[in-house]
């Protein structure tokens, strides 16, 4: 039995891909974390980053794997009939997400993307088994000595925070989500609370979040600076700043990664290549 918890982010971009030039270091493609606890492997979310993953995973033939939805906006699913993996046969994908609010499945929203005229060939080609888990809200899954809980987010059509606990370690993944202005959501400090690693949407500044000519209230996101107040309410021991804006360049996100390492001496920002390594608590 491994005693390593391992994260490896594949995809920390949010809204849309934006490959260039100017999105090197930190990455362009759309949310995808992998986390190898234990003996288990759990993918969280199946946006562009998830086929850079299943071209890592081909090496590790056969693949049993379970990928929790956070939900189903195109930014976390769209790389899903691209993740190669779920095409060969011997490979086992338990898949898990809690309906969406006009009671539509996870399989239903990953069958529908791939119909004609959005895709050319359907979800049924996948050759590898997928066994689909539809989840309540708040419900834990077991996996192993691993469980995984998840909670409610404030974001337009629903979705999902998940909570993974396994030999006294804990890891919160909240995205997306919008922050309340007058106090803390209570859904995320469950998730996040006396969390090793808290992996938080922070996809504004707080002056892009209230600016006047164009706000983003409503959008369904939060900022960086809400990150740091979560994470210093809730104990969190390192802060992982995700699900950057498409139009933050490198340099940006440099700058926004000194102001946060400056709040938070335990904060830093997603980039698409880091691996972080928990260890088992005696």
């Amino acid at each position: 039995m491994s005693n390593q918890f391992q994260i490896t982010f594949w995809g920390v971009r949010g809204s849309i891909p934006c490959p260039g030039a100017e999105t090197v270091r930190y990455g362009g493609n759309t949310p995808c974390v992998e986390m190898k606890v234990g003996n288990e492997r759990l993918i969280f979310d199946g946006g562009t980053g998830i086929r850079v993953l299943g071209q890592s995973l081909l090496s590790q033939l056969p693949v049993n794997a379970h990928l929790f939805f956070t939900h189903s906006h195109w930014d976390h699913i769209q790389g899903f009939p691209f993740f190669v993996p779920a095409f060969i046969p011997g490979n086992v994908f338990n898949i898990y997400g809690v309906p969406s609010p006009d009671g539509a499945t996870i399989e239903q929203r990953l069958h529908d993307q791939m119909l004609h005229p959005n895709f050319p060939v359907p979800l049924q080609i996948m050759q590898s088994q997928l066994n689909f888990y539809d989840l309540k809200v708040q419900e834990t899954v077991n996996i192993g000595e691993v469980s995984v809980k998840n909670y409610s987010l404030n974001h337009p059509g629903e979705a999902v925070g998940y909570r993974v606990n396994w030999n006294n370690l804990s890891v919160a993944y909240i995205t997306d989500t919008e922050h309340f202005s007058d106090r803390f959501d209570e859904n995320v400090l469950n998730l996040a609370q006396n969390a090793d690693v808290m992996i938080i949407d922070a996809t504004y500044t707080d002056e892009e979040y209230y600016a006047e000519k164009s706000s983003k209230v409503g959008w369904g996101h939060s900022t960086w600076q809400e990150a740091v107040k979560i994470a210093k309410k809730a104990n969190v021991k390192q802060l992982v700043i995700f699900h950057h804006d498409p139009l933050h360049n490198d340099d940006f996100l440099d700058h926004v990664e000194a102001q946060v390492a400056q709040a938070f001496p335990h904060g830093i920002l997603a980039k698409e290549g880091l691996s972080l390594y928990l260890s088992e608590k005696m």
